[in-house]
């Protein structure tokens, strides 16, 4: 590497200047605080776990998405946090180890190994909040609706919401008869809506009439509210897990409509792409906004996350990208904003203005930029009595 590609940065990884870091910083702490109202507390995991601590219960895809490095100490395989959920789930279970309802956000850098999308960072800032020891949808909708409430406080007024429900596949292949790999090979033919592949892998390897018809079934019961009871009717042989899912998805869709009625609601009962369906065991979800095809947030269910850390418990949360919000709202340049002060002004009087919460910015011999430039709108000068604050240019 020469000199001059040494300034140079990995793809994907990028670093954030003085006027974004700025901007980054107060959306940060409006929306800590945000959560804090809903009696969100922060938790700040570390950056760096050991590999399975990092990946437990979260299955291949995050393991794929993991920077790992040996730890010199001790020989074992550490890895960057790819995702915050399982360090959360960790001080749940592990650390706290509080009884009933704990709610904990987070908002920290994430690092992967590959981008999610052509231009996304593999370095985003991940905000997000979790609901644990609830198991009913009670919980499921308030993290929805605190999913919600983050994007309305980004100035995101038009949000369509796509809902699924994991145990509704999972009810269906666990009386389906089929192995594993021929559930991976549906899996990925339901994703695509594939409906020939999904007809031909039912044919080859269910054996249940019923289940074989409601698992082809399964790529056309996507649209508004109503497909809910559509689809009621239509698996009411399903197993009981697999109504008890609909009824389920009924109730948090009645619950988020109440409170955000204008919010657009799309269920699609095959659709889990971006989501692990052995990790996720309940409601899933993901924002949209018009014209985007990728998610601005995503959340759902994933109870027993705590097991692998020797305390299972029903768990719910969502994350976004605090970098992509940014980049939603409409944000003027802080205005100059601080006072120039000469190196002969009164200590004592800086120190004082500073605690006042002004910036104060010492005037440094030599330098070449103005107060302007330095993002002063006053200075201190110097009178026959005292010291005063006069605006800059008078």
């Amino acid at each position: 590497m020469t000199i001059a590609d040494r300034w140079l940065l990995p793809d994907g990884i990028d670093e954030v200047l003085p006027a974004a870091a700025q901007q980054i910083e107060r959306v940060r702490r409006e929306l800590l605080d945000l959560y804090a109202s809903w009696g969100y507390e922060l938790v700040i995991p570390p950056h760096i776990e050991y590999l399975e601590s990092l990946q437990a219960g979260a299955g291949h895809d995050l393991d794929l998405q993991t920077f790992k490095v040996v730890d010199q100490l001790t020989g074992r395989m550490m890895g960057l946090r790819a995702d915050t959920t399982p360090s959360v789930a960790r001080i749940d279970a592990h650390t706290l180890r509080r009884e009933g309802p704990v709610r904990l956000c987070y908002c920290g850098s994430v690092f992967h190994t590959k981008a999610g999308a052509s231009s996304a960072s593999r370095s985003p800032i991940q905000l997000g909040a979790e609901l644990y020891g609830h198991g009913g949808f009670e919980s499921d909708v308030e993290v929805m609706a605190l999913m919600l409430t983050t994007l309305k406080h980004a100035g995101q007024c038009h949000i369509n919401v796509d809902i699924g429900h994991a145990g509704i596949f999972r009810g269906l292949m666990r009386e389906s008869g089929l192995d594993g790999d021929q559930q991976e090979l549906l899996f990925d033919a339901l994703q695509r809506k594939a409906n020939p592949e999904v007809q031909a892998l039912v044919a080859a390897g269910v054996s249940d009439p019923a289940i074989a018809e409601m698992l082809c079934l399964l790529p056309h019961l996507n649209g508004d509210i109503s497909i809910l009871e559509d689809a009621s009717k239509k698996l009411s042989g399903a197993p009981e897990d697999v109504r008890a899912a609909l009824s389920r998805l009924q109730q948090i869709a009645t619950g988020v409509q109440q409170q955000f009625p204008e919010v657009s609601l799309y269920f699609d009962l095959s659709e889990l792409s971006g989501y692990n369906y052995n990790y996720h065991t309940g409601v899933v979800f993901a924002a949209y906004l018009p014209g985007s095809g990728q998610s601005i947030a995503k959340g759902g269910r994933y109870d027993g996350i705590g097991a692998a850390f020797g305390r299972a418990r029903p768990a719910t949360g969502f994350s976004t990208d605090l970098k992509v919000l940014l980049g939603l709202m409409v944000t003027e340049p802080a205005p100059a904003n601080a006072i120039l002060a000469p190196q002969q002004a009164d200590a004592a009087l800086v120190q004082s203005l500073r605690a006042q919460g002004e910036r104060v910015i010492y005037e440094l011999p030599g330098q070449s930029q103005g107060a302007a430039e330095l993002g002063c709108n006053r200075r201190l000068v110097e009178t026959t009595d005292d010291w005063q604050i006069e605006p800059v240019g008078q």
